[in-house]
């Protein structure tokens, strides 16, 4: 195909571009003469009012109720629903489903942020837009691979409403607006001045909650041509962490009902406690150097002080792994307690706003914001013992010290024996801080001229994630720390600050993204027609989009921690248009398309069409099929890779003979690495979406909407099939192209046989398809007391008939029901359904609502990971149960000024389902249960009005 040159686009002509959109603003002058004249009277707020644009079309209409479902959240809806961030409002769309990302997933490739996935298609196929224009992406990919927008960086309280699409829409918005769109609206104006605070605190320890916004506006756009408004926000979530709970949240022993006992410091486990155990060891033939894992056991362990200390810690006798006729004395400690169920978080943000009416007809606005989200995550102590970047799973402390004397660490020195040892630095806490920066301004011009209704605006979106992890090993300082004695091993708290620093200096990274882009649209009438006047829309749009994330390990040093980067920039011209075309009163045809050309991966042309039939008032029939596609993102296409670990386990998933040349402890599971680079080939993933639906309005009071939906994905980007690799390497074959292995140290019983593998690598690659189908229904009703009140009923319900991905090579893999994808984000599975049910009771100034959230149970098992769907991911426990949390808010207008609230969360205090294989939780689900390990959580609120 042959492609059209274009001329560069760069962030230097978006900076310029503010200048054509001041210009614009002059325009508007002139506009305004013209105006004068044409047009004597403005429209009346009434004839505004009447006619509105919904998300998914750029055309204007007077029916809420078009050709695609659209789900509505007002922000008097969101005040009575008791919830405060816009996370939270989406996390409660019942078509929000697998790949969502939760903020307490701290630990994952994105930490710190929060994600929608719309028809359970992952967060990078829900496009997030503010004011119908798209934001910058959260500088950390999901997975190290999905770009997607943080939730936790747009302020609620600047907001006038939030709407989502559940359908296609790429043939106006262009990629990624595959699952559907969450559109946020911000208030275009603002009077007077108000300010609203809010404690909660739960009934269960930990936890607490401090909520303040102030908002403050001046001018009226019909009486004073201006309005000018700025908004503060500002909130505070304490931590919760893992002793603040019950069993059986707050261990990883579950051996008392059925599971395994987990618990940190077995020898052999290789995930040791904050008291060392040590053994006798032998220096193996031919080891290179004291201080790496090249020993043969020699005796029993032993706490090498005097008694188990710590969190959790207990005394313990067992059986040698190593040598069943020994046995050993340690300490077992729970590391659950380390962590956080609700991380630390911070969010403080500004917006103002200053909007002036030019002409009756035309005005001219800017919108600046800033928003700071930190969210501090809290782990358990890092380990001595690791597979990478220097293997330590046996390492040993050296009897002398370089200067001949005797190792105070080593016990068995003056035997000339080393000291086996496995260790977790309790003086050493794993933190990581992010602070997520989000900067956005817009500026533009709208209006109505010779009978067009325009759109214009440049926008400049800058987001800087400053990362800060602590905690974690530096190999080869590590090393040259047990080889010259300098760290303390027998009293950790006497190593000195400088002596820590020197194993575990905090890693630190400052990554960005930008999305600044320029557009215009436009919407007229051209003719009429029997059902009335055909629509007709048109626009276009540059953009610059890039991302830089630095590597946190760039030299790939620090133990445990794999090697994620991007980075990469694009230039993105698109031009779209829509029709709508009434044929009769009862019948409308929507019509829209959209060419986008990428700078690094070439076209795409996206049509969607869509029809709505009312034959009477009480019903209507619509339906759509659109053609979506998503670019790939940098980490996919850039000069990116991404290294994540899965546990290996050689005795049973490598040939046996592999482990027949090897020794018991080499064949031990362990953490392989799994490296996927970018490909520059790859082609974007594109998909065919429909629709169905049915609107029933038997009686002005009762509304009902049902509304089939199936997507077909194709050229679905996946990470490198680590088997490609896997396989051939262990046979002694060659490698298929692109495919790395990196042999690990060899084996000290044998170290002449094939070594296993320590990281497989490869690069991203389309090879499957997947494919979703289900239904969502919606019914609304209201009745009326007369002088005693009215009660509005809002119900919601998804179910997914099937989801599952067409694999390359034949066969698919069903995920509905069950916890997959597994090894996809949070492994937080795909419940068949989910649902909310709002009742809001009004009398005079007072409301009380309560709210209801549902999410099925499934089978606890992942076909994904385990290739078999009937095997349990964790024993005992293969299926996990539902989870239903009920919200009740109550609010009060004391006067015209003061406005009480109060709500109580998690009403009934329902625990969460156990899940001991969700690896985002311990033991339950946070993507759909959050509520439940928060617990019964009370909130006061106040709010006064100048």
């Amino acid at each position: 195909m042959q492609h059209h040159k274009i001329a560069p686009f760069n962030r230097r002509r978006l900076h310029r571009g503010l200048g054509t959109v001041l210009c614009a603003c002059a325009l508007g002058g002139v506009l305004s003469q013209a105006s004068a004249q044409t047009t004597p009277t403005a429209a009346t707020p009434g004839n505004e009012l009447a006619e509105i644009v919904v998300t998914g079309s750029l055309l204007r209409r007077t029916d809420v109720e078009t050709e695609s479902p659209v789900t509505i959240f007002t922000a008097e809806e969101i005040q009575k629903s008791g919830l405060t961030t816009i996370s939270d409002v989406v996390r409660t769309i019942s078509a929000d489903n697998s790949g969502t990302l939760p903020t307490a997933f701290g630990v994952g490739f994105a930490g710190g942020a929060s994600g929608v996935a719309l028809r359970g298609l992952t967060v990078n196929s829900t496009l997030v837009l503010i004011d119908g224009r798209r934001a910058a992406p959260y500088a950390l990919a999901d997975d190290g691979q999905r770009s997607f927008v943080d939730l936790n960086t747009i302020p609620l309280d600047s907001v006038a409403r939030v709407e989502v699409l559940k359908d296609g829409a790429s043939s106006i918005y262009g990629a990624d607006a595959i699952a559907g769109v969450v559109n946020v609206i911000l208030k275009k104006q603002y009077q007077g001045a108000e300010i609203n605070a809010e404690v909660g605190k739960g009934q269960h320890p930990g936890g607490g909650s401090e909520r303040f916004t102030a908002s403050f506006g001046t001018g009226d756009l019909i009486t004073d041509r201006f309005n000018a408004y700025f908004n503060l926000e500002f909130q505070n979530d304490s931590r919760i962490i893992g002793t603040d709970r019950a069993f059986p949240y707050n261990t990883t022993n579950l051996s008392s009902i059925g599971g395994f006992n987990g618990l940190a410091g077995a020898p052999g486990s290789f995930s040791g406690t904050t008291t060392p155990i040590v053994a006798p060891g032998i220096l193996a033939p031919g080891a290179p150097t004291p201080g790496i894992l090249n020993t043969t056991l020699a005796g029993t362990y032993r706490p090498l002080s005097q008694a188990c200390s710590g969190q959790g810690n207990t005394a313990a006798s067992a059986a040698s792994i190593f040598d069943p006729t020994l046995t050993d004395s340690f300490c077992l400690q729970n590391r659950a307690g380390f962590g956080d169920f609700q991380p630390a978080q911070q969010r403080i943000g500004a917006s103002a706003r200053f909007t002036v009416k030019l002409t009756d007809q035309i005005e001219a606005y800017t919108n600046a914001s800033y928003y700071l989200n930190t969210v501090i995550v809290d782990g358990a102590p890092t380990g001595i013992q690791a597979s990478v970047s220097v293997n330590t799973n046996n390492i040993a402390l050296p009897p002398t010290l370089p200067s001949g004397a005797l190792n105070p660490n080593d016990p068995f020195a003056a035997q000339g024996q080393y000291a086996l040892i496995q260790y977790a630095f309790g003086d050493l806490p794993g933190r990581i801080v992010f602070k997520n920066h989000n900067f956005r301004w817009v500026t533009g011009l709208k209006g109505s001229q010779w009978g067009w209704d325009f759109d214009t605006a440049l926008v400049i979106n800058h987001t800087w994630l400053d990362n800060r992890t602590g905690g974690l090993l530096n190999g080869p300082a590590l090393l040259a720390a047990v080889t010259n004695g300098t760290y303390n091993f027998v009293t950790p708290s006497a190593n000195t600050a400088a002596e820590r620093a020197a194993i575990s200096p905090d890693l630190l990274k400052t990554s960005t993204t930008d999305m600044d882009s320029i557009d215009f649209k436009a919407t007229r009438s051209l003719v009429e027609l029997p059902g009335g006047p055909l629509g007709f829309a048109v626009g276009t749009e540059a953009r610059y989009e890039a991302q830089n994330d630095p590597a946190l390990n760039p030299n790939a040093v620090v133990q445990g921690l794999g090697i994620a980067q991007t980075a990469g920039s694009r230039k993105v011209e698109a031009a779209y248009f829509e029709f709508g075309v009434p044929v009769i009163k009862a019948l409308n045809f929507d019509i829209s398309g959209r060419y986008d050309h990428y700078s690094d991966f070439g076209n795409a042309f996206t049509p969607k069409v869509g029809f709505k039939f009312a034959p009477i008032r009480e019903v209507a029939l619509r339906g759509t099929y659109s053609r979506g596609f998503r670019a790939p993102a940098f980490a996919e296409n850039g000069s990116s890779s991404a290294e994540g670990f899965v546990t290996a386990s050689p005795a049973t998933s490598f040939p046996p003979a592999f482990c027949a040349q090897h020794s018991a402890a080499y064949c031990l599971p362990y953490l392989l690495g799994i490296l996927s680079s970018a490909n520059p080939n790859i082609k974007p993933e594109k998909s065919d979406s429909y629709t169905l639906g049915l609107i029933l309005e038997p009686i002005r009071h009762f509304s009902a909407s049902i509304d089939a939906y199936a997507i077909k994905k194709n050229n679905v980007i996946q990470p490198p099939n680590s088997s490609a690799a896997l396989a051939p390497y262990l046979a002694g074959l060659p490698l298929p192209p692109g495919a790395t292995v990196t042999p690990d140290l060899p084996d000290p019983a044998n170290p002449t046989a094939l070594a296993r593998p320590a990281v497989l690598g490869g690069v991203y690659v389309n090879q499957s398809a997947l494919q979703t189908d289900g239904v969502d229904i919606d019914l609304r009703g209201d009745v009326e007391f007369g002088d005693y009140g009215k009660l509005v009923s809002d119900l919601s319900v998804t179910k997914i008939f099937s989801f599952k991905v067409l694999l390359a090579g034949g066969g698919s893999q069903q995920f509905v029901g069950t916890q997959a994808p597994y090894i996809l984000s949070s492994g937080a599975g795909t419940p068949r359904y989910r649902g909310s049910w709002t009742n809001s009771y009004e009398m005079g100034p007072a409301s009380l609502t309560l709210s209801t959230y549902y999410t099925s149970g499934f089978a606890s098992t992942g076909i994904d990971l385990t290739g078999s769907p009937n095997i349990c991911l964790y024993a005992n426990f293969c299926h996990v149960a539902s989870f239903i949390d009920m919200d009740l808010t109550a609010l009060y207008k004391l006067n015209d000024h003061l406005t009480t609230s109060f709500t109580i969360a998690n009403l009934l205090d329902r625990l969460p389902p156990i899940d001991p294989a969700d690896y985002a939780g311990v033991n339950y689900n946070p993507t759909y249960a959050q509520a439940g390990i928060i617990g019964r959580f009370f909130k006061l609120g106040v709010g006064y009005k100048f």
